[in-house]
């Protein structure tokens, strides 16, 4: 069977975007999207990866050309979907290791425009041991002034050479503090203060918001998806249908960067925060809200829980009745958010573990949960039963007294699960444990003591009249009656 390099011919537009980031996301999100501005409006561009990390696939992209299959996958509208698309939006991809002048050469394409880049949460971070002369600096904020510098020299500081740079990490702020650290780096290196003036007045760090699950090379199905297309593809690439860009600017580059022209979901705003909150709040709200006591009764898929109805008809109860309200935003937005993410959830081709999306919860559900907990009590002048349980399970979850490899040992019937989260927070859990003793009056005590930590929540939560009973009231129910049984009575 050929290679997809040998059977499709690559696109041909002009090198107007390099991507930092060569993985699964942006190949299913970004260049998936750019190919299809291609076909449908006259952007006629491609995009240049750099990998920005020593080792990756530079080598396997260059030996298809660039070229690789998306393949998405769901439900939409009620209905299954399975679209298959060849991508040919990608000219090359370099790895500035090990072909730093190549890399370097791009600062001097004349007709690049825009930087995308995903480098991970951990990827904006400054680094005091990059330098200028660096081959290429480790941090990505090192790789992008160095880059920033070269453009700036090469065309003589020309305010139309300037580029604008699209962050896609997942976390807030991402383009603000990729562009502190920039300004940060200029001062230490004494670049000077024409290259400042130069990125801070003609070019543009854009913050952005990604929504798209992709799960990448499907390793199980590989073979009969390459016979169903008739060639092989080492890039195979799979994500769901749904598909959400916010991208944060007080200039208007939707002419320059067609894409809502293309008919794609991507919304520019002046002020991303209410998309922001409608993400965090309904989506990832859903899941903390959900996770821990959907594990503790049995089931270990997102999937399962849509199928679950007890599972099922608490989480939209607790997005319907509670989240929503609670937050202060377009009604009808947000209730199409959720039938959206209803539908993504319940995506049969998508794997998704429940213990895989229980990692740090207690950070989680302080900016996913309690706002919308608290937001609610404000507003209503009581306590959002369904949230308020999830609290509760959330210390049920965490219910162990022994930490093994960095992790609290749980138990779910006769089997051991592992409860990761900072170690200082699961010390404390362990200890709370430990002092437990069954009664009623150990149960409201654990449960102060964990509403009381401040540094978890931002607040003492004892102070929120009545939580503390509520919560402890509910846990006792847990441990006596089970999950599910107190979730019937909540449903």
């Amino acid at each position: 069977m050929e290679s997809i390099g040998q059977t499709h011919i690559p696109g041909t537009g002009k090198e107007k975007i390099l991507q930092f980031g060569e993985g699964n996301f942006l190949r299913g999100f970004v260049d998936w999207m750019v190919d299809i501005t291609n076909e449908k409006t006259g952007f006629d561009g491609s995009v240049v990866i750099v990998q920005p990390l020593d080792k990756g696939l530079s080598e396997m992209i260059n030996a298809q050309k660039g070229m690789y299959t998306t393949i998405l996958r769901g439900i939409q509208n009620g209905k299954p979907v399975d679209e298959r698309r060849t991508i040919t939006s990608v000219s090359r991809c370099i790895n500035p290791y090990s072909e730093y002048p190549t890399y370097l050469d791009c600062a001097k394409l004349e007709q690049l425009r825009f930087i995308v880049s995903n480098t991970t949460e951990a990827g904006i971070a400054y680094s005091a041991s990059d330098t200028l002369a660096d081959q290429p600096p480790a941090s990505y904020p090192g790789k992008i002034t160095q880059f920033l510098y070269e453009r700036f020299r090469y065309f003589q500081g020309k305010a139309d050479k300037g580029l604008v740079v699209i962050c896609c990490e997942l976390i807030d702020k991402n383009a603000t503090k990729l562009h502190e650290i920039v300004l940060r780096l200029a001062k230490e290196w004494n670049l000077g203060q024409e290259f400042t003036t130069w990125v801070e007045q003609s070019c543009d760090f854009l913050n952005s918001l990604v929504d798209r699950i992709v799960t990448g090379y499907p390793r199980d199905e590989a073979k009969q998806i390459e016979s169903e297309l008739g060639y092989t593809d080492n890039l195979l690439d799979t994500a769901e249908i749904f598909h959400l860009w916010v991208i944060e600017s007080q200039k208007d580059y939707s002419a320059e960067f067609p894409l809502t022209q293309a008919g794609l979901n991507v919304v520019w705003t002046k002020d991303m925060t209410p998309y922001r909150t409608q993400k965090v709040r309904v989506l990832n709200g859903a899941h903390t809200m959900t996770v821990l006591a959907a594990y503790l009764a049995g089931l270990d898929t997102v999937g399962q829980c849509m199928d679950d109805p007890v599972i099922s008809t608490y989480m939209k109860k607790g997005i319907y009745t509670e989240v929503i309200p609670s937050v202060h935003g377009d009604r009808n937005r947000l209730e199409n958010y959720a039938a959206a993410v209803a539908e993504r959830f319940a995506n049969p081709y998508i794997k998704h573990l429940l213990l895989s999306i229980s990692l740090n919860s207690v950070s989680k559900f302080r900016t996913r949960v309690l706002p919308s907990l608290i937001g609610y009590y404000l507003d209503h002048h009581r306590l959002p039963a369904v949230l308020t349980f999830s609290l509760a399970a959330l210390i049920a979850f965490y219910r162990g007294t022994q930490i093994v490899d960095g992790a609290l040992i749980g138990t779910r019937g006769e089997q051991t699960y592992q409860i990761k989260d900072d170690l200082p927070v699961l010390q404390q859990f362990a200890n709370e444990w430990k002092e437990w003793d069954g009664s009623a009056q150990a149960t409201l005590r654990l449960v102060g003591h964990v509403l009381g930590e401040s540094s978890w929540w931002g607040s003492d939560l004892r102070e929120v009249d009545g939580l503390q009973y509520a919560v402890a009231s509910t846990l006792e129910s847990i441990l006596t009656l089970g999950v599910r049984k107190t979730m019937e009575g909540l449903v």
